[in-house]
């Protein structure tokens, strides 16, 4: 049951909240972190960190939404496999 819940929370933050998915994140990364990044390809209109509930740790992953399609392809094509605070980053198109 605990993972139907977990992909249902991501489909809905994907389809109504993000375009881009960021995986194998830093545990220590911050919104201030990811916006420090990701606006180097756009305004960056939003930035969700998926937490766990009982813990209040990052679980790994967020969502980020630039202001445009084209930066999001820039950001994609720039930042999909770089380190970044010691893990590879995972950038893609979040999926709906």
């Amino acid at each position: 049951m605990k993972s139907s819940i977990i992909l249902t929370f991501s489909a809905f933050v994907a389809s109504t909240f993000a375009t881009l998915y960021v995986g194998n994140l830093s545990y220590d990364a911050t919104e201030e972190d990811l916006q420090s990044i990701f606006s180097e390809y756009g305004n960056v209109d939003a930035i969700k960190i998926a937490v766990d509930r009982e813990t209040g740790r990052s679980r790994g992953f967020a969502y980020v939404k630039l202001d445009s399609d084209d930066g999001e392809d820039a950001a994609i094509e720039a930042l999909d496999g770089v380190e970044f605070l010691g893990r590879d980053l995972r950038v893609s198109k979040a999926k709906r």
